[in-house]
């Protein structure tokens, strides 16, 4: 049995680089089946990862522009995350931009150096991100930081819980989505959904349109995502599951920026 702590501690450690204490001691067993557990609680990450990047924003605007506020606060994430998903954004556009094979394709994404594709896609992903937070009223930036965060990692579980992960032909590679994603069931699904409405019902509350429309966003994108993931590699890998982290992310704050009730 698991103890009830381990798997939202696994899920800070996996998705963030802070220090969590407690889980050295777990052999190899009883950390996999933690991270298993794990993924129900990624919303809640999500938004304490949304939390210290809405603070950095409010508290260095009090100095300078909103645009510096950003650009730092935004450094101060990727140094919280490790750039986690921003790196799988990089690594997806290259993959789907210049494979045609699903080996291509997933052998393109497990190299380290970036490509043109990559390029692009990375830089217009902050840049947009980047400009949605400047755009932010100030009132929302707490919330729509909460909301956004914690539905990107939402969406990668909902990803997880209805498509299968992608076999390479050595049967060698790993990672999140290979032995844990094969795992993650519609029960981990509903619970992750308990767990991310807290964090959706202020943005809800202050854009419901806007907010509703994102939201219905997503679920057309998931269904599209699914087919064109089983389409084109046959599974679900860990750069495609970051890059729907980061589609949330971007949908949530389109709402919270767009010029609707």
């Amino acid at each position: 049995m698991t103890r009830w702590w381990i798997p939202p501690l696994l899920a800070i450690q996996f998705l963030t680089r802070l220090p969590v204490p407690g889980l050295n001691s777990l052999n190899a067993e009883t950390a996999k089946a933690g991270l298993i557990k794990s993924v129900v609680w990624f919303p809640v990450v999500g938004a304490l990862v949304g939390a210290i990047t809405a603070a950095a924003i409010l508290v260095t605007e009090q100095f300078w522009p909103r645009v510096i506020a950003v650009i730092i606060a935004l450094i101060v994430e990727a140094r919280l995350t490790g750039a986690f998903h921003e790196d799988a954004v990089a690594d997806f556009c290259d993959g789907f931009g210049g494979g045609m094979t699903p080996h291509r394709i997933h052998e393109i994404m497990k190299d380290s150096r970036i490509g043109s594709y990559g390029a692009v896609g990375l830089i217009l992903a902050i840049a947009l991100r980047a400009s949605l937070l400047i755009a932010l009223p100030a009132l929302l930036i707490l919330p729509a930081l909460l909301a956004s965060a914690s539905f990107g990692r939402w969406l990668a579980v909902a990803i997880m819980a209805t498509t299968d992960p992608f076999e390479p032909a050595d049967q060698l590679s790993g990672g999140l989505a290979k032995d844990v994603g094969a795992r993650t069931s519609i029960t981990q699904w509903l619970a992750a959904t308990g767990l991310v409405l807290p964090f959706l019902l202020p943005i809800l509350l202050a854009r419901p349109t806007a907010t509703a429309a994102a939201i219905g966003a997503a679920m057309l994108f998931l269904l599209w995502f699914r087919r064109f993931l089983l389409r084109h590699l046959g599974g679900v890998t860990g750069d495609c599951l970051g890059f729907a982290v980061y589609v949330g992310q971007i949908l949530i704050l389109l709402a919270a920026t767009a010029q609707l009730p």
